[in-house]
């Protein structure tokens, strides 16, 4: 799928034809999770199917681009209702905003620059999910480990070096 690399699957491969916003199987998929299709829940699909782990004033914006307005509230409440139909995945790097990314219901992780703060994905750490398991549950029946890894990108490790 155009766009796709081995670590990020987009949830749909998108069609934009004329002034007509269509998704081929993004009314089918939103309706398969009980959502009504709307051009605003078309219209974060298609951002977040573009990849990366974006904060919502980046997905508003680019939302604007394509529809005449909408809100930042508008966004919020498509993201939130995405999150909780497993179409699109929230994480909250600690020091960092919210993010969303498309990739959702995979269980992997990610790795995050402590100097510019990007963010890349991770597959589960080791074996199936939810990949860690607690010594004590607490009477929860776990079904996923949400992991952070911490470093320097490549382009900071130069950095730091250029700055020694």
């Amino acid at each position: 799928m155009a766009g796709a690399t081995p670590n990020r699957r987009p949830i749909v491969g998108l069609v934009t034809a004329c002034c007509h916003w269509r998704m081929s199987g993004g009314e089918e998929l939103l309706r398969s999770r009980g959502l009504r299709v709307t051009r605003p829940r078309l219209a974060v699909l298609d951002v977040l199917a573009a990849g990366g782990h974006l904060e919502v004033e980046e997905i508003t914006r680019r939302v604007r681009e394509r529809l005449d307005s909408v809100s930042t509230q508008a966004v919020y409440d498509v993201l939130g209702a995405l999150s909780r139909a497993g179409l699109s995945r929230r994480i909250e790097p600690a020091g960092s905003p919210a993010r969303y990314e498309a990739r959702a219901g995979d269980n992997h992780h990610h790795v995050v620059c402590r100097g510019c703060g990007e963010i890349a994905d991770i597959d589960c750490a080791v074996g199936n999910a939810p990949c860690l398991d607690p010594d004590i549950a607490h009477g929860f029946e776990v079904d996923e480990a949400e992991v952070t890894f911490w470093g320097l990108c490549p382009t900071c490790q130069t950095r730091r070096s250029a700055d020694d």
